[in-house]
């Protein structure tokens, strides 16, 4: 269209407005379709990553179950300490981060709990009837328990602690009094952790 000039007519000025106003609707509608189609393509994003998310949820939930399932199998047939349990599911092939999701599930549901844990398995040790207390200690710390939760019990049991460690010594030195002489079979005591006071009142009557 012909640029305006001060002889325009005001049929040709209505024409170069019109014709303005023509151009600007056409950039506007063709402005209109390409937001529209960036709008399309942002959804089509949303609605692909929120399908991936769906999935990528629903087989962790899947994973989170049956890695749940195989730590509860192994405590189930016999309790476990949390560094039991981390031992035991150490492989690279196990997503650790979905192993501390899974540990911290049962230990809030009681499953894993090295507290209650720790007298079943003074049970089995003292059973032995030949450990010294330091070796007991040492199979406590071998397993994973905390020192506090050691020294808690220890202490809550002190008395009869000593007097198992006294006859586990007595016992050992009453079948050993026929091999060897006193003073090998004080030694040897002292090498399994007993303490002097335990390895002196061993040999008393």
């Amino acid at each position: 269209m012909a640029e305006l000039n001060k002889n325009s007519s005001r049929e040709e000025i209505r024409a170069y407005i019109d014709g303005i106003m023509q151009r600007d609707r056409q950039a506007k509608s063709k402005d209109q379709v390409e937001k529209n189609k960036e709008m399309q393509q942002l959804k089509a994003e949303i609605t692909s990553q929120i399908k991936q998310k769906t999935k990528q949820i629903d087989n962790e939930l899947v994973e989170f179950d049956n890695l749940k399932t195989k730590v509860l199998k192994y405590i189930v047939y016999k309790k476990r300490t949390e560094k039991e349990v981390r031992q035991k599911f150490s492989s690279s092939s196990i997503n650790q981060n979905l192993l501390d999701d899974v540990i911290e599930n049962l230990k809030e549901n009681g499953y894993i709990n090295d507290e209650g844990y720790i007298q079943r398995a003074m049970n089995e040790f003292l059973a032995i009837n030949t450990l010294s207390l330091k070796e007991i200690r040492n199979k406590l710390y071998a397993k994973g328990l905390e020192r506090d939760i050691i020294d808690t019990y220890f202490s809550n049991h002190a008395e009869q602690l000593e007097e198992y460690e006294i006859a586990c010594a007595k016992k050992i030195a009453i079948k050993k009094q026929t091999q060897m002489e006193q003073t090998d079979i004080e030694n040897f005591l002292y090498r399994k952790g007993y303490t002097k006071e335990s390895v002196r009142l061993a040999f008393e009557d």
